[in-house]
C-alpha cells in the first residue's frame, strides 16, 4: 500500500474532501489528488502534518496497514458516562482526574480535525465545588497536550459560557460543575460552537476514548501529542466574564432602585454574579447562599431548597426573591408574600409577556412531561399550545431550535428563551421577571393570576442501577394499578434521573394527599424488590 492509498483511506473515512485537506495543509486540491494517485509524493513537512491531521503516527503513514477508515462511533454506543446534561458523578469515584484528561485529550484532537487542522480555541469554566479544581486542571492539560489553547473564565455560569463561546467566537465550551447535585458529585458540561449541548455523536466518540476503544474510532494508536510550538497555550478570561454581565445589564429597561430583592446564589456559581448584577440596575439586596467553601454548594440553600428563600423574603418584607442551582442555569422565585413561583409559573407569566407583544413564535410553549396540567389548561384559555418533551432543558432546546419556537422550559426552573440564549440561564430568566413586573407596575403574585395548578407531589429514589428499577416487572405492574385506579383524575409517572443515579416518581391528582398515597404505594414496592431507600 502506497501513502497516497493512506492519504485516500484516511480521508474518505473521515468524509473530508480532498478541497478542504488541501485548504487545511496550505497546498491545492491537485496536490492531493497526486499524492492519492501516487503521482507525487507529499514533502516530510507535509507528512508530518497529514500525521497530526488523521491522529496517526507518520510510521503508520509510511509503512502502516491502514484498512479501516477513522470514524466516529454510533451514538448507540455512547451514553455509558454522558446523561442528558453531561457527565456526572462522584468526584474521584466516578469521575476521575484521568477521565476528566482523557477527555481533554480527546475534544483537543477531535476539534483540530474538525477545524481541518486550524489550532482550535475552547473556553472554560468551572462552579465552586473543591473538586471543580484538579477536574478543571486535568482538562486544560488533555487539551493543551493536544494542542488546543485554553481561555479560563474561572468560577462562573454555565450560561456564561454559552454565551462567551458564541460571541467570542469559540470553537467549544466546557463547564466543569454537578448543578444541583450535592459538593461531591461533580459533571462536566460540553457545548458546541454555538453555545448548544454536543451532541450524542460526538460523547460516543469521547466515551470510547475514555474506555481506550481507539478501534472504534478507527485509530490504530494513541491520539497524537502536541509537540513543541503546537502545545496548547493557558489564556487567562476573566474579561469574558465580565462582558456577560454587562449582556444581562443591557437587557434590562428600567432601574431597579426601591425594589427590595432576596438572592440565594446556592453558595455556587452565581455567588458573584447574582450581586453584582441586581446592584448594578440599583436594586437593594438581601443575599444568601454567596459563602461558598467548596463543600457547602446547593447544602440547604438554592432551587432544591426554595423554602429557604421564601422565609428570607417574608421574613425581611421584601418585594421578591430569586433562587439559583449550583451553575445558574436554573431560577426558582418567589413572590412577595411567600408563594413559590416555579419553571411552570415563570413559563406562563413570559409566555403572556411575549405573546402580548407578537413574539411568542406559533403560539407554542415548549415544556416536558413533568410540568403541571394546570399550565396546560391555563395556556388552552390563552390560546397557546403546550408542546411536551423528555425530561431535561437539552429536549427542551432541541425542539425549540427545530421548530423555531420561542420559549421553552422545565418545572425546575430551566428557562430558555431563545431570542437571548441558547440554554437555560437563571440571571437572564430573573431579569425577564423583574422588566415584567415593572413593565406591569404590579406584582409576582398579581403577574401569575389565572394560573392554577394540580396538586403534584415528586419524589426521588437512589438506586444502583436505574434502568434495572425502571423495567423490572413487579414495579411495572404496581405502577400499571396505580394508573388504573387514578384513571382520568390524574397520572403517575416513573422515570430515569438525568443527572443522578435516582429514579423519580411523579403523581398528580384531586389532592395532594391521593398524590402521596399513590407516590408511597410505588416507593413500597420499589422497597420490596431491594431497590434502595428515599
Amino acid at each position: 500500500m502506497t501513502i497516497g492509498q493512506r492519504i485516500a483511506i484516511l480521508r474518505e473515512g473521515r468524509g473530508v474532501s480532498q478541497e478542504s485537506l488541501a485548504e487545511a495543509l496550505s497546498v491545492s486540491r491537485q496536490s492531493v489528488s497526486k499524492w492519492e494517485t501516487s503521482s507525487s509524493k507529499p514533502s516530510i513537512e507535509k507528512i508530518i502534518m497529514l500525521a497530526r491531521f488523521f491522529g496517526v503516527t507518520i510510521d503508520e503513514l509510511l509503512m502502516g496497514d491502514i484498512s479501516t477508515p477513522c470514524k466516529a462511533p454510533d451514538a448507540g454506543e455512547g451514553n455509558r458516562y454522558f446523561g442528558t446534561d453531561g457527565y456526572r458523578g462522584e468526584a474521584n469515584v466516578i469521575l476521575t482526574s484521568d477521565k476528566a484528561y482523557r477527555v481533554g485529550r480527546f475534544l483537543g484532537w477531535y476539534l483540530a480535525r474538525e477545524g481541518f487542522g486550524k489550532r482550535p480555541r475552547v473556553v472554560i469554566g468551572k462552579d465552586t465545588r473543591r473538586s471543580s479544581y484538579n477536574l478543571e486542571y486535568s482538562i486544560v492539560a488533555g487539551l493543551t497536550a493536544s494542542g488546543a489553547d485554553v481561555y479560563m473564565l474561572h468560577v462562573t455560569t454555565t450560561p456564561s459560557v454559552s454565551y462567551v463561546v458564541r460571541t467570542d467566537g469559540f470553537d467549544a465550551g466546557i463547564m466543569i460543575t454537578a448543578s444541583h447535585n450535592p459538593y461531591y458529585d461533580n459533571g462536566i458540561k460540553i457545548l458546541n460552537r454555538y453555545g448548544e449541548k454536543l451532541d450524542d455523536k460526538t460523547t460516543a466518540g469521547i466515551e470510547a476514548y475514555i474506555d481506550a476503544r481507539l478501534d472504534a474510532l478507527g485509530l490504530h494508536s494513541d491520539i497524537p501529542l502536541a509537540t513543541r510550538e503546537d502545545i496548547g497555550a493557558i489564556i487567562d478570561y476573566a474579561s469574558g466574564r465580565n462582558r456577560y454581565l454587562g449582556y444581562l445589564i443591557s437587557l434590562a429597561s428600567h432601574s431597579y432602585r426601591g425594589l427590595k430583592i432576596g438572592i440565594d446564589a446556592a453558595n455556587g456559581s452565581a455567588w458573584q454574579l447574582a450581586r453584582q448584577l441586581f446592584s448594578s440596575l440599583g436594586a437593594t439586596l438581601t443575599v444568601i447562599g454567596d459563602t461558598p467553601s467548596g463543600v457547602n454548594i446547593n447544602e440547604g440553600v438554592g432551587s432544591t431548597h426554595i423554602d429557604t428563600l421564601v422565609r428570607l423574603v417574608k421574613e425581611n418584607h421584601l418585594d421578591l426573591g430569586f433562587s439559583f442551582d449550583g451553575d445558574c442555569d436554573r431560577c426558582i422565585a418567589v413572590d412577595s408574600t411567600g408563594e413559590v413561583v416555579d419553571g411552570d409559573a415563570i413559563m406562563y407569566i413570559l409566555a403572556k409577556r411575549l405573546k402580548s407583544r407578537g413574539m411568542l413564535e406559533g403560539d407554542t410553549v415548549v415544556a416536558t412531561v413533568m410540568s403541571n396540567s394546570g399550565l396546560e389548561a391555563a395556556f388552552k384559555s390563552l390560546g397557546i399550545t403546550l408542546l411536551r418533551t423528555d425530561v431535561g432543558d437539552r429536549f427542551v432546546y432541541e425542539k425549540i431550535k427545530e421548530c423555531d419556537y420561542s420559549l421553552g422550559g422545565e418545572q425546575s426552573g430551566h428557562i430558555i428563551i431563545k431570542k437571548y440564549a441558547s440554554t437555560g440561564d437563571g440571571l437572564l430568566t430573573a431579569i425577564m421577571l423583574t422588566e415584567e413586573l415593572l413593565d406591569r407596575k404590579t406584582t409576582l403574585k398579581d403577574l401569575r393570576e389565572g394560573l392554577v395548578l394540580f396538586p403534584q407531589y415528586s419524589v426521588s429514589v437512589r438506586v444502583l442501577d436505574k434502568a434495572l428499577a425502571c423495567s423490572d416487572r413487579r414495579v411495572l405492574e404496581c405502577l400499571e394499578g396505580i394508573k388504573k385506579k387514578i384513571g382520568e383524575r390524574g397520572r403517575i409517572l416513573l422515570r430515569k434521573s438525568g443527572t443522578e443515579p435516582k429514579v423519580r416518581i411523579m403523581v398528580e391528582c384531586e389532592s395532594i394527599e391521593d398524590c402521596r398515597r399513590y407516590a408511597d404505594t410505588l416507593l413500597e414496592k420499589m422497597a420490596e424488590c431491594g431497590y434502595g431507600e428515599v
